[in-house]
């Protein structure tokens, strides 16, 4: 389904809604306006649907970044600095960033760029024609390739991943111009449907026919729409004769990954010699450390602008490479296969360790025993159980069955933000991802409604402190949320919760071995052959199994615990990630933020897909701000920005921390800023968003500078 148009519901203005990812957006007018459709071959860009307005004004709801364009695509007008700006009368083509799905404009009319304290105001010289056109971020994959179960077929389905690239210039590195991957199915024989073909780079990754070596090639193979085949040294070869070893002094998992993010990191450079001519952060940090010409370089081949990057040393530009979003450590099975498009298309590194029991021996941040104590710390640093008024959330004494200790280990770590797992066992600090959950995905239909579905269950008098939660989802303005509470739900009724369709479940109450316990008994939900809640949290003692279950019959994800919780614990852990989802994070990207400024919520990890998100956030990329006092007047902010589904590797922001032009590569590792109080007052004012002050986690809406 397209983004649809309608009349704003409460000013003047149209409302931009993209039904698959229940996204809207709002641009308001100075009068009423009657939205008609128009044609889409208008846009310099490619758009989904548009609408023609008559207004001479219209005006963006937050401080978005406008780039203007003449109809040939040159560049005329970047407000990334927030300065006014007048444009002659032409014919101009206006793109509109941070918004949930991409949005233009097409008019011709003089134009002046206006900004407030929140807002922007695209104006023209009078009342005029304006087409405004939206497309979707949502991709699905264009077919499912059949392969066969051994190491060769599944080279020959990885050699397809990159039939998805909408482009091998340096534009790649944008998220919107790599199309999802194409489905991997392991059957009898290798078949590719017709029209899935790998595009023609000249570029292919030789290789030791070895799971172990060709799973962790998925993305880089994907990226560069490289063939991958066999051969005895694993290398990258191009048809112009440049040849690079795979097998470093590193290893190969890590050199292939080294490559993929260097590769990637100068194609955003060079990219701004294209279609986006912007003054990017990056390239004035490395282009006086190198001898490249990166004009040229945008017109060359891919092969040879392979042959210019990695002729540079990785540790001279190192220090300005963002780091990488997400580890993905894949079990090396025949079947895991299927797993590969979902993990290139996140351009995950891929690392295959051996088995659970291997990975169990390397140090986590707290000791696997802390899982097999009776009693949990609380918040406070006691332990639950010491004070009456606390206990722990489960249904008896005893709760459920510690699990075995094989069933929960310490992976090895990553190095990379987000770390997740496909294979046996719960991972202790990783998101425990499956195939299922990451086909659901791509799989999923429009919703019937435009509305998010919220159900909070309390199945416990004495935890309707975290009932609350109620007030914390919906907080927002151009989303509508529709939250139901329930409280001691039966069996029945709570089976019919989870067998309607619903966006998010937020269960609070009591688990063991036999289920989520209920008035009249338990609900194993291991019981349940289908339910249609898409993601949840499960807030009670040892809830991953009955995660796991509600994944397996359904639920792209959720967040589960791996040991006993005290309820201080649990709730003050379950308000929390209700506010961060709310605020638009993927679901282990909340979670890992608790765990920053929560010691105890190491106890608490996500099964499925963890890069689900409940909404979408009211800026582009999700911000999580950590401040330190530099001095008496000054502020030291490190603003981290979380990729997600829709703001994937490869967007740039802008942050309204001062007025710059410049634009810096979206990343979780965080940039650091030097601001006055009033500045930071006046970007905490912008949107609700989380703030760690002293590994104590605040909200901006709540935060007064003067009293930091």
């Amino acid at each position: 389904m397209d983004p649809t148009f309608t009349n704003a519901p409460n000013r003047d203005g149209i409302e931009i809604t993209d039904p698959i990812e229940s996204a809207r957006f709002a641009l308001y007018t100075p009068a009423p306006v009657d939205p008609t459709p128009t044609d889409t071959d208008e846009f310099y860009f490619p758009v989904d649907s548009a609408v023609a307005v008559e207004t001479d004004a219209l005006v963006v709801p937050k401080l978005a970044n406008v780039l203007v364009r003449t109809q040939d695509g040159d560049l005329v007008a970047d407000n990334a600095d927030h300065v006014n700006r007048s444009l002659a009368p032409g014919a101009y083509n206006v793109e509109l960033s941070t918004a949930p799905m991409k949005l233009y404009l097409s008019v011709e009319s003089a134009i002046e760029v206006r900004h407030d304290e929140t807002t922007v105001t695209v104006a023209f010289e009078e009342v005029t024609e304006v087409r405004v056109g939206a497309r979707s971020f949502h991709d699905r994959p264009a077919g499912t390739v059949t392969t066969t179960a051994d190491p060769v077929g599944a080279m020959d389905a990885i050699s397809l991943l990159g039939s998805a690239l909408k482009t091998t210039s340096p534009e790649r590195s944008f998220p919107t111009l790599r199309g999802h991957p194409p489905l991997i199915e392991v059957g009898d024989e290798f078949d590719a449907p017709e029209g899935i073909s790998r595009p023609e780079t000249g570029v292919r990754l030789e290789l030791p026919a070895d799971y172990e070596y060709v799973y962790p090639a998925a993305s880089l193979a994907y990226y560069l729409g490289a063939a991958v085949v066999p051969g005895e040294e694993p290398r990258l070869v191009t048809d112009e004769g440049f040849e690079y070893p795979l097998d470093g002094p590193l290893g190969y998992e890590r050199t292939v990954g080294r490559v993929l993010r260097q590769t990637f990191f100068f194609d955003c450079v060079t990219r701004t010699e294209g279609y986006y001519q912007v003054d990017l952060h990056e390239r004035r940090a490395v282009e006086p450390l190198l001898d490249l010409d990166f004009a040229a370089l945008y017109d060359a081949s891919l092969a040879e602008r392979l042959d210019a990057y990695l002729s540079v040393d990785f540790e001279t530009v190192a220090d300005h490479v963002p780091d990488w979003n997400l580890t993905t450590d894949v079990m090396a099975i025949p079947d895991n296969a299927e797993v590969l498009p979902f993990v290139a298309n996140e351009l995950a590194l891929v690392r295959c360790p051996r088995d659970p029991t291997a990975a169990s021996v390397s140090p986590a941040p707290e000791p696997l025993d802390e899982f097999f104590r009776s009693r949990p710390p609380r918040t406070d640093g006691g332990v639950a159980g010491s004070d009456p008024a606390d206990f722990t959330r489960s249904t008896t004494e005893s709760s459920a069955s510690p699990p075995a200790q094989g069933e929960i280990f310490n992976p090895e770590p990553a190095e990379t933000i987000e770390h997740a797992w496909v294979g046996e066992g719960f991972p202790l600090g990783a998101n425990k991802a499956t195939i299922d959950s990451y086909r659901r995905r791509i799989e999923r239909a429009p919703p019937d409604k435009t509305s998010i579905e919220i159900h909070v269950v309390c199945n416990d008098e004495r935890m309707k402190e975290e009932g609350l939660v109620e007030e914390l989802y919906g907080l927002r303005d151009l989303l509508r949320f529709d939250v139901s509470v329930h409280y001691e739900l039966t069996t029945d009724e709570l089976r019919e919760v989870l067998a309607t369709p619903a966006d998010f479940l937020h269960y609070i109450g009591h688990v063991d071995d036999q289920g989520m316990r209920c008035p009249d008994g338990h609900l194993d939900a291991r019981s349940l052959s289908e339910v249609a809640v898409k993601s949840f949290v499960l807030n009670a003692c040892r809830s991953y199994a009955q995660g796991e279950a509600l994944v397996e019959a359904g639920s792209y994800g959720g967040v589960v615990t791996l040991a006993e919780v005290a309820n201080s614990v649990a709730t003050d852990i379950g308000q929390t990630l209700a506010r961060l989802l709310n605020c638009g994070f993927p679901l282990r990207v909340a979670l890992s933020i608790v765990k920053d400024t929560t010691p105890s919520a190491y106890q608490y990890t996500t099964v499925g897909d963890g890069g689900m998100t409940l909404c979408q956030s009211e800026s582009g990329c999700p911000t999580y701000l950590q401040v330190e006092r530099a001095d008496e007047s000054v502020f030291q902010v490190k603003i981290r920005e979380s990729l997600t589904p829709k703001f994937g590797l490869g967007s740039m922001c802008t942050p309204n921390i001062r007025e710059t032009p410049i634009r810096h590569l979206a990343s979780g590792s965080g940039r650091k800023f030097r601001v006055s109080a009033s500045e930071l007052q006046e970007f905490l004012k912008l949107e609700a968003m989380p703030v760690e002050i002293d590994k104590t986690l605040y909200w901006s809406d709540e935060l007064l500078v003067e009293n930091l």
